[in-house]
C-alpha cells in the first residue's frame, strides 16, 4: 500500500496546479459547487449509489479523485485540501474508514487505521519534528499500547491513555536515566523504579511524579537510604545503611534526590497535532446509509431521511419539534402502511407515535426543582441540625498535626472514638449554644480526616457547606430503609441517619475501603466524609448515628432522569405516570428504556472500574447496593415550562460538519480530544443513549430501535452497607417460595455481584 500511496501522490502532484486553476475559474457562491470529470455524467438519471470513478473540484479549492456513490466519496480515494492537508485512502459514506494516509502541511503524517474520520485503531504518527508515536488509537487519542520516540532523544514505550503515559511503562531520557513502572496521567505514579547514569537508583512508591512513601534509594558503592519519602521535609523520616566498603557515616540529605537527581528528569511534552483529520472531514449534504438507500430506491414509499434529520415517507413529513397539530391532535398521513409493529411495555414518562411504521420516542421533561424542605426554627428536627453543625464545627476545626497517607493499623480501631459534651452554656473546648445539651461522638476521626484529604476536600470549605449560616434541608420522605436525608445548601454533601448496625459495617470495611479508595481515583462507590453520633442528655438519651457523604448529583448538569439500578425485577418499577414523574423522582430497572453507548476509552474504563469496585463489595460481603444515574438531555433549552424531546434517527448538522442540537451547542465538544481533559467517569461521561423496547413487562433489557438521544451520565454505587446477615438470608429464604429466586434483590454477594455486572454491561455497551 505504501508505494501505490507515493505513486498516488507524485502523480497528483503534477496535476495539482492545474486542477486548482480550474477550480479558480468555476468558483461560484457555494463552496459545493462542483465541476465533476467522471466514467458518467453526474445527473438525475444516474443511479446515486452506484460506485464510479470521478474527479471532482470544488469551488473553495479542494479537490477529490477517487471512487464516489450516493453523493460522496465511498471506496479509495484522495482528498486534497485547500490548505495543504491530504488523506488517501479508504473511505465509507464521505467518512475516512479503514486504511488511509493524512498528512498535513508541516509534514507531519499519520498511516494507520481511521475511523468515522477519526484517527482509530493501530497507527503511526510521525511530527514535522520527527516525534514518532506507533501504537493504538482511540478517537484521535493516544490510547492503549505504544511507542514514542521524542525528537529530543526521549523514548517512552507502554500504556497509554487519553493522548498521556498511563499504566505500566519504561521512559528512556536522553541522558541515560530511565524509569521502569506505573504511571498516572504522563506522572510517575504508584511503584517503580527509577536508574540514573552513574549508577544509582530508587525503589519505591511514588505520587505526582516524585518519591512518596516507602521507598530505597541505593548508591553505585552499595550502600542505601530506607525510610518514608515526601517532598515535605517534616513528613519524611529513614534510616542510612552505609556499604561494607565504608568507615563513616555519609553525609547525605534525602531531599538532594528532589532537588538534584529528579530535576533533569522531566517527562518531554511532545509535538502537538495542530490540527485532527475529524476536524477536516467535509459534511456532504447527502450523507446516510447506504444499504438503506439501496432499499428505498427498490421500495420508494420507504421513509427517507433530508439533510436536516427530518424523517419522510411519500407525500408525509414529519418535523424535528413535535408531530402534534394546533389541535393536539397527531398530523397524520391519509394511508397508513401495513404491518406496524408492537412495541411492548412503554414506561411511565416515555411514549411512542407510530405513523406510518415509524417510531417517534418522546420524552416529556419537567423542569428541575430543588429538593428538599429547609429546616428553619419550629421544625421537629432544628435542634438535631444545630448538634450536628455544632459538632462537625468543633471536629474539623481541632488542631491535628500533618497526615500522612499511610495509617497505622490503631487509627481503624472500632474503639477509636471521641467524645464531647455541649452543655448549653458552653466549656473549656464548646461554645455556648441556643440548643439542648448533648454529646457528640467522633468514629475514627483520624481516618476521616484523612479520607477528606485523599478526597481533595478543603476543610474550610466543608465546614461552611455543613455549619455556614444556611440550613439543611430534608428530603420529604425517609428511604426504604426508614434513614432520613439531609443535604447541605449548596448540594455538595448528604447527610444520612444510620441504624446500628449500618454504622457497625462501615466500621468494620473501613479500612479496606481506605485502601480501595486510596488504590482507585475514579471509584464509583460512595465517598465517606465522616462518621458521627449524636446523644441527646435527659431521660430518653436518644442516640443518632449519622454519616456524610459527597452527593452525586452536585452537578453542573441538570438531572432530568434518575434511575437507581440493582440488575433485580421484583419490585422494581416505579407506580408513578408521565404526568407524576419529575426530575427529582428516582426510577428503577423496570422503568429503564434506554441502552447507553459510550465511546471506547470510556466504556473500557468504566467496565473496569465497575469490575473492581464490584471485587471490593464481593469480598467485604456486601449485596443490595445499586447503581444510582443521572442522565441530562443535551437537546432540553432552557425553560421554566414542561415539553417534550424526541429521539431522532439523524443527526442534524451545521455548516461547518459538527453535530448540532436544537439550541446550537456543540455535540461533538465532549469528544474532541481537547475536550477529554475535562471528563471524568462517573462525572460527566458524555453519550448516547439508545431507545429501547421491551418484548416482555419483565425483560430488563429491552431491544434497541435505532432512535437516539445525546446526553450527559452521571453515575455511582450506593448503598453499601448492607451485609449478607441472617436478616437477609431470611428474606432469600422466604421471597424465592414464592418468586424466581434470580429476580429477587436479597441474594448472595457473590451472586449479587454477577447479576449486578451482567445487567450494567448490557445496559452500558461500547459504541461502535
Amino acid at each position: 500500500m505504501s508505494k501505490e500511496l507515493h505513486g498516488i501522490v507524485k502523480a497528483w502532484g503534477a496535476t495539482l496546479r492545474k486542477t486548482q486553476a480550474v477550480a479558480k475559474k468555476k468558483r461560484a457562491g457555494s463552496i459545493f459547487a462542483i465541476m465533476s470529470v467522471a466514467h458518467v455524467d453526474d445527473n438525475d438519471t444516474d443511479t446515486p449509489c452506484e460506485v464510479y470513478h470521478a474527479e471532482k473540484v470544488f469551488s473553495n479549492g479542494d479537490v477529490y479523485t477517487g471512487q464516489w456513490a450516493d453523493n460522496c466519496p465511498n471506496g479509495h480515494g484522495k482528498y486534497l485540501w485547500a490548505d495543504g492537508c491530504m488523506y488517501v485512502g479508504e473511505w465509507i459514506k464521505g467518512k475516512s474508514n479503514g486504511k488511509g494516509r493524512f498528512c498535513w502541511p508541516s509534514g507531519a503524517t499519520y498511516e494507520g487505521q481511521f475511523k468515522s474520520g477519526y484517527m482509530d485503531g493501530e497507527g503511526t504518527y510521525t511530527g514535522s519534528s520527527n516525534d514518532t508515536y506507533r501504537g493504538d488509537w482511540v478517537m484521535n487519542m493516544k490510547h492503549g499500547n505504544g511507542t514514542k520516540t521524542y525528537s529530543n532523544g526521549d523514548h517512552y514505550e507502554g500504556g497509554w491513555r487519553r493522548g498521556q503515559p498511563d499504566g505500566r511503562g519504561r521512559y528512556h531520557w536522553n541522558n541515560g536515566n530511565h524509569y521502569i513502572g506505573q504511571w498516572r496521567n504522563s506522572k510517575m505514579y504508584g511503584n517503580g523504579t527509577m536508574i540514573w547514569a552513574n549508577g544509582n537508583r530508587y525503589d519505591g512508591c511514588w505520587e505526582d511524579g516524585l518519591p512518596k512513601g516507602n521507598g530505597t534509594f541505593r548508591w553505585a558503592d552499595g550502600s542505601f537510604y530506607v525510610g518514608v519519602w515526601n517532598q515535605d521535609p517534616k513528613e519524611m523520616s529513614g534510616t542510612y545503611y552505609p556499604s561494607t566498603s565504608q568507615s563513616c557515616q555519609l553525609d547525605w540529605d534525602p531531599q538532594e534526590v528532589f532537588l538534584n537527581d529528579l530535576s533533569v528528569c522531566n517527562i518531554s511534552e511532545g509535538e502537538k497535532i495542530s490540527i485532527f483529520p475529524s476536524q477536516k472531514m467535509v459534511n456532504w449534504q447527502c450523507e446516510g446509509d447506504f444499504s438503506q438507500k439501496q432499499t428505498r430506491r427498490k421500495n420508494p414509499k420507504t421513509r427517507r431521511a433530508s439533510a436536516d434529520g427530518r424523517l419522510s415517507s411519500g407525500d408525509c413529513s414529519w418535523s424535528s419539534e413535535t408531530d402534534l397539530g394546533s389541535d393536539g391532535n397527531e398530523n397524520l398521513c391519509p394511508e397508513r402502511e401495513a404491518g406496524e409493529e408492537s412495541f411492548g411495555s412503554l414506561r411511565s414518562d416515555d411514549h411512542i407515535d407510530t405513523i406510518r411504521g415509524i417510531r417517534h420516542h418522546h420524552i416529556r421533561i419537567q423542569p428541575t426543582k430543588r429538593q428538599g424542605e429547609t429546616i428553619t426554627k419550629g421544625h421537629r428536627n432544628y435542634e438535631l441540625m444545630l448538634n450536628l453543625q455544632l459538632g462537625i464545627r468543633h471536629s474539623v476545626g481541632r488542631p491535628a498535626p500533618a497526615q500522612s497517607l499511610d495509617l497505622r493499623s490503631t487509627a481503624f480501631d472500632i474503639k477509636e472514638k471521641v467524645w464531647t459534651k455541649f452543655p448549653p452554656e458552653g466549656s473549656k473546648h464548646t461554645p455556648p449554644h441556643q440548643s439542648c445539651e448533648f454529646k457528640w461522638k467522633d468514629y475514627c476521626p483520624l481516618v476521616f480526616r484523612t479520607l477528606r484529604k485523599l478526597f481533595n476536600v478543603d476543610p474550610a470549605d466543608y465546614m461552611i457547606s455543613i455549619c455556614g449560616n444556611d440550613a439543611l434541608r430534608e428530603l420529604s420522605s425517609p428511604g426504604k430503609s426508614g434513614s432520613f436525608f439531609y443535604l447541605t445548601n449548596d448540594d455538595k454533601y448528604m447527610i444520612k441517619t444510620m441504624k446500628k448496625s449500618e454504622v457497625k459495617v462501615l466500621l468494620r470495611m473501613l479500612p479496606a475501603y481506605y485502601n480501595h479508595v486510596r488504590a482507585f481515583e475514579n471509584t464509583l462507590i460512595t465517598k465517606f466524609y465522616g462518621l458521627h453520633c449524636v446523644k441527646l442528655t435527659g431521660a430518653a438519651q436518644k442516640k443518632v448515628r449519622f454519616v456524610i457523604m459527597g452527593n452525586l448529583f452536585c452537578t453542573e448538569y441538570d438531572i432530568h432522569r434518575r434511575f437507581d439500578l440493582k440488575g433485580s425485577s421484583l419490585g422494581r418499577l416505579t407506580d408513578k405516570n408521565q404526568f407524576e414523574t419529575d426530575s427529582t423522582t428516582t426510577l428503577k430497572d423496570l422503568d429503564l428504556s434506554f441502552i447507553f453507548r459510550l465511546q471506547k476509552a470510556w466504556f473500557e474504563e468504566f467496565c473496569r472500574q465497575v469490575d473492581k469496585d464490584c471485587d471490593f463489595l464481593e469480598q467485604e460481603r456486601i449485596m443490595d447496593y445499586s447503581l444510582l444515574l443521572g442522565i441530562h438531555f443535551r437537546e432540553v433549552p432552557q425553560t421554566n415550562d414542561p415539553f417534550t424531546i424526541r429521539a431522532r434517527s439523524f443527526r442534524a448538522r451545521t455548516s461547518s460538519g459538527k453535530e448540532q442540537n436544537n439550541d446550537g451547542e456543540n455535540m461533538d465538544l465532549l469528544l474532541e480530544p481537547s475536550g477529554w481533559a475535562s471528563i471524568r467517569l462517573g462525572i460527566n461521561i458524555p453519550a448516547r443513549a439508545q431507545v429501547t423496547v421491551r418484548k416482555n413487562e419483565l425483560e430488563l433489557i429491552g431491544e434497541p430501535t435505532g432512535e437516539f438521544y445525546d446526553v450527559i451520565l452521571v453515575f455511582g454505587i450506593i448503598d453499601i452497607l448492607q451485609d449478607y446477615d441472617i436478616s437477609k438470608k431470611l428474606e432469600h429464604a422466604y421471597k424465592s417460595i414464592q418468586y424466581d429466586p434470580t429476580s429477587i434483590s436479597a441474594v448472595d454477594p457473590r451472586q449479587y455481584s454477577k447479576r449486578f455486572r451482567d445487567f450494567i454491561f448490557r445496559a452500558f455497551t461500547e459504541d461502535s
